[in-house]
């Protein structure tokens, strides 16, 4: 298994373009037919399985047509680790940015 805290980008990308694939293949999926399901060319699943390359707009469409949106939910949640961390973050959503004001001439 790939860590990805000491992954490349490039890493990462191929490691994901290959975990879609073991998806689209555990389902029975050709190339063709996730295409369809998702509303892209084959080529885009194609390269998305072999380099990891995609806009996230096809990204979601290849994981809501092989049925994994659940898995998305996670992503990117807020993670707290200790009460002073949380009380970081809740103070950070109440910060607003300083006003501009003009400077009064010299």
């Amino acid at each position: 298994m790939l860590d990805f805290a000491f992954a490349t980008r490039e890493e990462i990308l191929q490691h994901l373009g290959a975990r879609l694939r073991a998806q689209r293949l555990a389902q029975g999926l050709t190339q063709a037919a996730l295409a369809d399901m998702a509303g892209i060319s084959v080529g885009t699943v194609k390269t998305l399985e072999r380099c990891g390359i995609s806009s996230l707009e096809t990204l979601v469409r290849i994981i809501q047509a092989l049925g994994l949106t659940d898995q998305l939910q996670p992503l990117f949640e807020l993670q707290h680790r200790s009460i002073a961390q949380m009380e970081q973050a809740a103070q950070s959503r109440r910060m607003r940015a300083p006003r501009t004001t003009p400077r009064a001439p010299a």
